[in-house]
């Protein structure tokens, strides 16, 4: 015989999985969804995942909110994501260096590929090679004659970030000696290299175009593949004698490992739908955002390509942070 409080159980239990059955039918999302950006406000990824988040609220009708957690070149905002609940209100924005450079510059990183779901590579950014008005350089060729000379004292915008990463594969290829002057970020970076405070860097090509045309920075080239139309009149390093050289910065769209793959699929075909907004392209163009939209697998692919190849640059270059 089955004892009253055995009954009371089992039908508790019955409720209990009516009750998440009904829930997992209805329809995602149905509370707000919370884009976490592994960086500072402002920057060209987090501008992405706020205009990302602006669509995907009416084409989606929930909120999408989104929350800076900068830190530790996007460990921190990368390690809440990872540790989320893996049910799609949980989103990570981040440069694609969190995932292909810090795993191999962090002596113990917090998270690694597997905790997370790809859902696109959203766009791609590029960095331009700057210098100081008052140092006598004005090509890649005569700055890599100058950085021989002596080694040279850089900014980046941190350990792992495309700045930072930028000139050490250069100093690599190029056969130089740098000393990294890590910042927080790139706006105070800026703001000393157009005082003088320091006189070189890799710097995102949005932050110093118009530096560069103002007069207040000298560009020497992009690091990307093609010019940027930010400043067409910049070769790329590759057309300045470096054919080999190529940095591109991915913006990640991130979802923590075991998220349902009805909702990373939704979630991937609404990102692409909005990412051909002719409205969106245009506005990410004229701050030198191009459009990847790569997604789900070939997304996943890319980034693991990425991650061995730059590896090998940490590895070549002695770059770790313990």
């Amino acid at each position: 015989m089955i004892s009253r409080r055995r009954i009371l159980s089992l039908l508790a239990g019955a409720s209990a999985g009516l009750a998440t059955g009904a829930a997992a039918a209805r329809p995602y999302p149905q509370r707000p969804v919370k884009i976490i950006v592994a960086g500072l406000p402002g920057t060209p990824f987090d501008l992405v995942a706020r205009a990302i988040a602006d669509k995907l609220s009416p084409s989606l009708k929930q909120t999408f909110v989104v929350e800076a957690r900068p830190g530790a070149a996007g460990n921190i905002g990368a390690e809440f994501v990872a540790k989320a609940p893996a049910d799609g209100y949980t989103l990570l924005a981040a440069l694609g260096t969190t995932f292909t450079v810090n795993p191999s510059l962090y002596k113990k990183p917090p998270f690694d590929h597997a905790d997370f779901r790809f859902i696109s590579i959203v766009a791609t950014t590029s960095t331009t090679l700057v210098v100081h008005p008052s140092i006598p350089v004005n090509s890649v060729a005569e700055f890599v004659a100058y950085a021989k000379k002596q080694p040279i004292a850089y900014a980046h915008g941190g350990n792992g970030t495309p700045g930072h990463l930028g000139m050490e594969y250069f100093r690599l290829m190029a056969g130089f000696q740098t000393m990294p002057v890590p910042y927080r970020g790139n706006p105070q970076l800026v703001i000393d290299l157009v005082a003088g405070q320091i006189k070189f860097g890799f710097v995102s090509t949005a932050g110093v175009a118009q530096h560069v045309r103002e007069g207040r920075l000298k560009g020497l080239a992009i690091s990307t593949r093609k010019r940027s139309p930010l400043a067409p009149e910049l070769p790329t390093i590759a057309e300045a004698g470096y054919p080999d050289f190529e940095l591109e910065s991915f913006h990640v769209l991130a979802a923590p490992a075991g998220i349902p793959e009805p909702v990373a699929t939704l979630l991937e075909r609404k990102v692409l739908q909005v990412l051909a907004s002719p409205e969106l392209q245009e506005k990410f163009r004229v701050q030198d955002i191009v459009i990847a939209a790569v997604a789900g697998a070939e997304a996943k692919a890319l980034i693991k390509s990425d991650f061995q190849k730059w590896a090998k640059v940490v590895k070549a270059a002695g770059m770790r942070v313990d």
